[in-house]
């Protein structure tokens, strides 16, 4: 047997040659320098940096520069650096004439541009950031054995050589050949097509070409393809680009980055101003020059000039870049807040959600079982077929069972009796099983004992019982009559009306191994052993987040495999349900057609006994009567109703790797109530938006109304480099601070947002055009009142044709100064910003800066006269400032006014 290494820059790559379907498990071991307990941390540590993680192909990041010039690349930008070189050259024509032209306002122009660019890049790279380390926080893990030790460990921390522990829902973490396989089954459809799960096994594949098709080595395992079924262990023979998911990584790194449905509204809504202003700028650039008395290079370039400020008045350049900014920092905030988001779409849609179908183990209740109860007559058999029908283990020092939480109880119960897990395992190892099912609702496990085999089956009481036909009675196996089974099903329901999660155990004897182990051969004919009863106490908080739901409009329904009484006593508890016939049973659900279970589903709260496929007919019921669902789980059967729902959530602790890739969303707590904080968190952000929308658009108009107006009257009121440092200081900086604000008080006590309502749905539109009109005709009266100061007092129309220093310089403050307090009004859409009690420290700070800088760009000598402004008196200032200040209790005004309307309609 030939052992290859391939050596590049003194790192290890890959051990070649030996194809390890061909060759047995210790020959595999034997070629990878592993064994059955695992590599040592040391080694696995040494063969990561000598192989690198176990990551495939990424998409090539654009380059810094590449990324700088996409930023230019804008019509706005475009026609800006236009002007800017149309300034240039006028300047040099003066200058040759021997005029003492500046080319401040070319500098200006080209600095705020390329400032401007910086901050696009800047701000595009914390989003990626943003979105990266969220990317990190869902990484897939994988349970490995390392020292012996069972670790879960990220998927890129995989070497060649671990020994991975695979069950049901565990995604393939790297090329993998099996060495114990128990009823293990794989979906590997993403690299073979078969859309049928492949049963898996561990002996050597024979072939007398030495060569099997991909999907007929039954002995592996690939990266990509998941575990459906069963449980086993295996050997990691390929990481990275080495494993055939590897071969075909360049199809998988071309993905393109995600637009909400948002973010593509304003794209179009970007397009739609750009081309509508574009075609006002080349009315404005013709109408001049019409109306010109002479025409001239000079006449021309001035009337460029002045399109371009109506052109940079009328574009809001930052708006996408702040719902993209305002999305990632809110992203963040919710991961922080143990919801970890994975799609921006579902930042979106939170806000809109009607239902939350949610389980009940671990997300409404603590998911800490223990058991309080029993009904058996030999307690000690009851506690051992319980503790030997589970995957989990004890603890050899904290004597603590680890894994599957029912599971741990069971474990925990029995060896509170005095049986260790470990020895009882020894004294009568496992040699076969069918494992648990979620459509079966048991699992079953064969041990060697002294006169052959006994089989242990654990599982729901109804479905056990429906496979006994006898029970253990002092010692004694009887016949299980109508009698005793009545007594075991009124002890079953006695204990679920008390809220206890109630599981049974039977077992089987054989004199030798069954020919098939497969389940609906060994699960028949067996003995009723007893039945345990387990408390999983709810969650403190979740009471309150269900209180929450429904003064927020939104329906919380419980879904769980559980007894129907034990859903009810929780479901009750919590108060998701008054009474019993608000909850339905599976079975009850099989009986009614889709019509009528529509019309169910309207009163009905608490599903149990639930079937995976019912909660997808769940999901869609509650998609055809138009609410906007979702749906938590955790199983590998719960994937498809995940990706049903319009909000799947994933079970961070306890969830599959299959769920958690298809879900929207992954609680890092598995919790109630962090999906309903989720559900604050995505109205908050998508209310912040629609007001960063209402600040910049109306901020935006105004400078169009004034700037129009101006022209229109032969006058300039602004050039455009003055509204460029207001579109870039006053109006981007507080929108972002916007998107920082806290959550409205009854923000959570409103009903839901229609998903399909508009931007400017509410009134936004209205008070768009209201404040950016109110806006634009004090900045115009603004110019007016400094061009007769500066006459002397003079009133009369004196300002066709013309430019005053004074006015320029007086609706330039009020201009700034206005957009700075509006942005105040902008904290909330609909209340007085005086009943606001939080502070937003991020739009003071904003606040403050554009004050200052408007400030310094008017009075700093040398400055001011670069801007083309001239130093006012004290008194123009406070006149500059007390127009800008009217918009306080203009705003103020229009909210009461709404309001009104607003109750009127309602009553």
């Amino acid at each position: 047997m030939l052992f290859i290494s391939i050596y590049i820059e003194n790192k290890i790559v890959r051990y070649t040659t030996i194809k390890h379907y061909l060759h047995t498990e210790n020959e595999v071991l034997t070629h990878l320098n592993s064994c059955t307990d695992g590599l040592s941390s040391i080694e696995a540590q040494k063969r990561l940096e000598e192989n690198g993680p176990n990551k495939l192909i990424e998409a090539k990041k654009t380059p810094l520069i590449k990324r700088f010039f996409a930023q230019l690349v804008n019509p706005m930008i475009i026609v800006l650096l236009a002007a800017a070189a149309v300034n240039l050259v006028t300047v040099i024509i003066e200058r040759m004439h021997g005029e003492n032209a500046s080319f401040a306002e070319f500098f200006i122009i080209v600095g705020v541009v390329l400032l401007n660019a910086i901050l696009g890049v800047i701000q595009e790279g914390k989003a990626e950031q943003a979105i990266e380390a969220l990317k990190q926080m869902t990484a897939s893990t994988c349970k490995v054995l390392r020292d012996g030790n069972l670790l879960a460990i990220k998927n890129d921390d995989v070497v060649v050589g671990d020994i991975v522990i695979i069950e049901a829902g565990d995604s393939i973490p790297a090329d993998c050949r099996i060495i114990e396989s128990a009823s293990l089954k794989a979906e590997e459809a993403a690299l073979t097509g078969e859309s049928v799960p492949v049963n898996k096994q561990s002996e050597v594949i024979t072939s007398e070409t030495g060569e099997v098709a991909l999907g007929d080595r039954t002995n592996m395992l690939y990266m990509g393809s998941t575990a459906v079924y069963g449980r086993g262990k295996a050997v990691v023979t390929a990481t990275g680009m080495q494993t055939e998911m590897g071969k075909i990584a360049d199809v998988l790194s071309k993905t393109e980055a995600e637009v909400t449905p948002l973010q593509k509204k304003l794209n179009s809504l970007s397009k739609i101003l750009s081309f509508l202003v574009l075609g006002i700028s080349v009315f404005i650039f013709a109408f001049k020059l019409i109306t010109a008395e002479e025409l001239g290079i000079e006449n021309v370039l001035d009337s460029f000039i002045i399109a371009v400020s109506l052109a940079v008045a009328a574009i809001p350049e930052g708006l996408a870049t702040v719902v993209t900014i305002v999305l990632s920092m809110g992203m963040t905030k919710m991961a922080k807040n143990k919801a970890v988001i994975k799609r921006l779409t579902a930042v979106e849609t939170l806000g809109c959600t009607q239902i939350i179908c949610s389980d009940k183990t671990g997300t409404l209740t603590q998911n800490k079982m223990t058991v309080v109860e029993h009904f058996a007559s030999d307690e000690k058999l009851l506690a051992t077929a319980m503790a030997k029908a589970s995957d989990a283990v004890l603890d050899n020092q904290t004597k603590q069972a680890k894994g599957e939480p029912t599971e741990c109880a069971l474990v925990n119960y029995a060896y509170s009796l005095g049986l260790d897990k470990g020895e009882l395992d020894k004294a009568n190892p496992r040699v076969s099983e069918a494992p648990f099912d979620s459509m079966r609702k048991m699992m079953s496990t064969l041990h060697t004992v002294e006169k052959g085999i006994i089989q242990y089956t654990k599982g729901a009481p109804d479905e056990i019982l429906k496979r006994c036909n006898r029970y253990l009675k002092n010692g004694e196996v009887l016949e299980l009559d109508e009698s005793a089974r009545n007594e075991i099903l009124a002890t079953n329901k006695n204990m679920a009306d008390r809220a206890l999660r109630v599981l049974a155990a039977s077992y089987k004897e054989y004199d030798k191994l069954p020919a098939s182990v497969e389940p609906e051969d060994i699960e028949n004919e067996l003995i009723f052993i007893g039945l345990t009863g387990m408390i999983d106490p709810v969650r403190p908080e979740v009471k309150v987040a269900i209180e929450e739901c429904k003064t927020a409009g939104i329906r919380p329904i419980m879904i769980t495999g559980d007894h129907k009484d034990t859903a009810i006593a929780i479901a009750k508890e919590l108060g998701i349900i008054q009474d019993a016939t608000q909850a339905l049973t599976g079975a009850e659900v099989d009986k009614l057609d889709d019509e009528q279970f529509n019309e169910v589903l309207k009163n009905v709260s608490v599903f149990a006994r639930v079937q995976p496929e019912h909660k997808v007919r769940i999901v869609k019921a509650c998609k055809s009567n138009s609410y906007i669902t979702a749906m938590t789980g955790d199983g590998v059967n719960d994937a498809p109703s995940i990706k049903s729902a319009d909000i799947g959530v994933g079970m961070g602790i306890t969830g599959t790797d299959v769920t958690k890739s298809a879900a929207d969303m992954v609680l890092q707590d598995d919790n109630f109530a962090t999906i309903v904080s989720a559900v604050g968190e995505g109205r908050r952000i998508y209310e912040n938006i629609r007001k960063a929308i209402q600040f910049l658009l109306s901020s935006n108009l105004a400078e169009v109304i004034a700037v129009f107006i101006s022209t229109m009257l032969g006058f300039t009121l602004l050039r455009p480099m003055h509204l460029l440092w207001i579109n870039l200081i006053t109006d981007t900086f507080p929108a972002l601070a916007l998107g920082m604000e806290e959550g409205e008080n009854d923000l959570m006590k409103r009903k839901p947002r229609d998903p399909n309502e508009g931007i400017f749905a509410g009134g936004l539109g209205l008070n768009v055009v209201l404040q950016g009109l109110f806006i634009g005709v004090v900045t115009l009266i603004s110019y007016l009142i400094g061009h007769a100061i500066e006459n002397g007092g003079v009133w009369e129309w004196t300002i066709k044709e013309g430019v005053s220093p004074d006015g320029m310089t007086m609706a330039f403050l009020t201009l700034s100064l206005t957009e700075s307090f509006h942005s105040f009004n902008a904290r909330s859409l609909n209340h007085s910003i005086f009943t606001v009690k939080k502070q937003n420290k991020f739009l003071w700070g904003a606040f403050v800066l554009s004050i200052l800088l408007t400030v310094c760009v008017v009075f700093i000598p040398g400055l001011n006269t670069t801007f083309g402004f001239e130093t006012i008196s004290g008194t123009e200032f406070l006149i500059a400032t007390g127009l800008a200040f009217l918009i306080i209790p203009f705003a103020e005004l229009t909210k009461v006014i709404a309001n009104a309307i607003r109750k009127a309609k309602n009553k």
